[in-house]
């Protein structure tokens, strides 16, 4: 077995990765850019090794700085995670020539699946059914839309080395495809390198179903039973489980031998992911296989008991399979939710900022290597701590969450209560948009495929609600108490906050933001507490107790527990599911400032512009796309926020810009 191994990942996998590790006697060693140097993973690693800046061109897929880094500390192989140079055949070809242990498939098997084409090609020979479609590599666009038309729409184009849902498209018609093409290829050639693509029958309510493979270099290759991963959105997965709900054992056997003779056709060696698309009817159709370690495979550990990474080392170690198809037990249900700084309302777009406040719900951790019958109902995986930084550079993912039931029902329970207790302030997070789903009929009721989230989005995307008496009560109550011991640090007599007056009792307004509305609170101080005035309505408000930002207060006799996080001028008040958030300007701290200027186009985060659609004096109509911004991998679309007329292009095709940068002149 290995004593020390680098770790060429960031974030939650390199924290994983070293957890199991630590398990089993390992040292690691942690890569890290300029962007990451406080970053968790490094703190949980013996050693560190800086590559480069923050951009991952200049550092995590330097592969020749982490196999310098490997060598200089004396580390025996290298563990690649997930993303980055995991599925890099020329990384892995390196690694051996340096004398280094690459924890994962040779590279022939990674050459083999990592195009798209030639994997389809492959499986075909093999007998593996395959959606219809052109795999080609004459990629010429004529050619293409011709493929397209005669296939028949909707069509999926798809990045042929692509995955994690960058460079896809769906096109609903033959006079889309072209515009379709030139984004899935100019995302194809930021996110891979290579803008190469393939198009695909794009199934109308597919299911998302994948196998977990493990083979060693002793011949042997099983299933560990499968993941449902049809939740998605913009084709990346929202909500993994397993196992498939409705997946009888006959189907289940139909397709994980499928996906172990896909694995022995490229001659596998590790942890993969076999992925197909099902039909309702219970039909499949091969997709692609992922030769790494996937996202979502703790739902995987969960219902098997078995620790996929120490599997991975032993292998790569060449030690043999821990278990045989035989010994393999599948026990309850897991479900997986990932956690992410994104605005869902917003088309999902990444959310950049520091995490101000994370409180996380009570977890136990699951246990590295063992073989428990019931394993812990709640589980964490996360590389972020408080204080810590979402950056532009790398993916937004905050945490995983990893639920266990006994039965489906039970870790459906199980998940949205930790959904309800899990808070975050200083970025957007989806977290109450994961709420809504674990609890909407069609997920609740297992009627699943991947286009669940937009047939259902009116409901999943409700309106906001206003903030109640009870939100309203505990914003104020935190300002005034947060007032309170600010003046009792004081030792000036006029900061005191009790509210006494001579002859009468002093009130108070409190005015704030929600939503598009001013809503006005009134306080008046009483001898124990104060009386909130709302709507025409009294409250008395009793302060019970203080535990930092957690509050117990008592209103109209009824006993009311939260959580309020003051940062800036924003008020979140965290109550048992619901997260609210208000906005509170202190009048005197404004006094004599005027109306900011509105109604400008900025940058939504910060990225680089790739397409300009419009020239200087165009007029267009509302919601005309006006240019492309290409951020985190994902390109997304700026539009007239009206009728208009373009006065000035302020960047060009190539620029880099800022959040909140103005991005052009408009007039309407």
């Amino acid at each position: 077995m290995f004593t020390k191994i680098l770790i060429a990942n960031r974030g939650e996998i390199a924290c994983r990765v070293a957890a199991t590790a630590r398990h089993m006697g390992i040292q690691t060693v942690a890569v890290y850019s300029e962007a990451d140097a406080l970053a968790k993973h490094v703190a949980v690693c013996d050693e560190a090794v800086l590559l480069g800046p923050a951009p991952a061109k200049e550092s995590y897929l330097r592969a020749d700085k982490i196999i310098e880094a490997a060598l200089a500390t004396g580390a025996q192989a290298i563990h690649p995670g997930y993303g980055f140079l995991s599925e890099n055949e020329e990384f892995a070809e390196a690694c051996a020539k340096a004398g280094l242990v690459f924890i994962g498939p040779p590279a022939s098997a990674i050459h083999a699946m990592g195009s798209k084409s030639e994997a389809k090609a492959l499986m075909e020979k093999a007998s593996v059914p395959l959606v219809p479609g052109y795999h080609g590599e004459n990629q010429d666009a004529e050619l293409l839309q011709n493929q397209a038309d005669a296939i028949g729409y909707p069509v999926l184009l798809k990045a042929s080395a692509g995955g994690g849902g960058k460079g896809m498209r769906v096109v609903e018609h033959s006079a889309q495809f072209k515009a379709a093409l030139e984004s899935c290829k100019r995302e194809a050639i930021n996110s891979f390198g290579d803008d190469r693509v393939l198009v695909e029958k794009y199934l109308t309510r597919p299911r998302h179903i994948e196998i977990q493979v493990f083979a060693d270099t002793h011949g042997n290759c099983i299933y560990l039973f499968e993941r449902d991963c049809s939740v998605q959105r913009r084709h990346q997965k929202v909500l993994e489980e397993a196992p498939a709900p409705g997946m009888t054992p006959e189907r289940r056997a139909a397709m994980g031998e499928a996906a172990v003779a896909a694995a022995k056709a490229v001659g596998y060696v590790g942890a993969g992911t076999v992925e197909f698309i099902a039909n309702q009817d219970g039909s499949f159709y091969f997709m692609e296989m992922n030769t790494r370690l996937q996202v979502e495979h703790p739902v995987t550990e969960m219902i098997t008991g078995q620790d996929l990474v120490e599997w991975q080392l032993r292998v790569a170690a060449g030690e043999p399979l821990p278990l045989s198809q035989a010994q393999l037990q599948l026990s309850g249900h897991a479900l997986e939710a990932r956690i992410y700084a994104e605005s869902p309302e917003n088309n999902f777009l990444p959310s950049i900022g520091t995490l101000q406040h994370l409180r996380t719900p009570a977890a136990v951790s699951f246990e590295l290597g063992g073989t428990a019958a019931m394993p812990a109902g709640v589980r964490i995986d996360s590389g972020v701590r408080p204080g810590d930084a979402i950056s532009p550079f790398y993916d937004p993912m905050i945490a995983k969450l990893i639920v266990w039931g006994r039965d489906r029902a039970e870790a459906l329970a199980r998940m949205s209560d930790a959904l309800a207790h899990y808070q975050v302030v200083g970025l957007n997070t989806n977290v109450a948009f994961l709420k809504r789903l674990v609890e909407s009929a069609p997920f609740a009721g297992a009627d699943l495929d991947t286009g669940l989230i937009e047939r259902h989005r009116d409901a999943l995307f409700p309106p906001p609600a206003a903030a109640g008496v009870v939100e309203l009560a505990l914003a104020t109550v935190a300002l005034l108490s947060s007032e309170a011991s600010d003046a009792a640090a004081s030792s000036d007599p006029w900061a005191l906050q009790t509210g006494w007056r001579m002859n009468l009792a002093l009130q108070r307004s409190f005015d704030f933001g929600d939503l598009d509305n001013t809503v006005s609170i009134a306080a008046s101080y009483r001898p124990n507490g104060w009386l909130l005035n709302h709507a025409g309505g009294d409250f008395p408000v009793e302060l019970i107790t203080r535990e930092k930002n957690d509050y117990t207060i008592r209103i109209a006799g009824k006993l009311v527990t939260g959580t309020v996080v003051i940062e800036g001028e924003s008020v979140h008040v965290f109550t048992p599911g619901r997260h609210i958030t208000l906005s509170y300007a202190d009048p005197l701290a404004h006094a004599g400032q005027g109306e900011e200027e509105g109604g400008r186009l900025t940058a939504p985060m910060p990225g680089k512009i790739v397409a300009i659609l419009v020239k200087k004096d165009d007029q267009v109509e509302k919601g005309a796309p006006l240019l492309i911004m290409e951020a985190m991998k994902m390109e997304h679309t700026i539009s007239a926020p009206r009728e208009g007329t373009v006065e000035e292009l302020l960047y060009a095709v190539g620029d880099q810009v800022q959040e909140g940068a103005q991005l052009l002149a408009f007039a309407g």
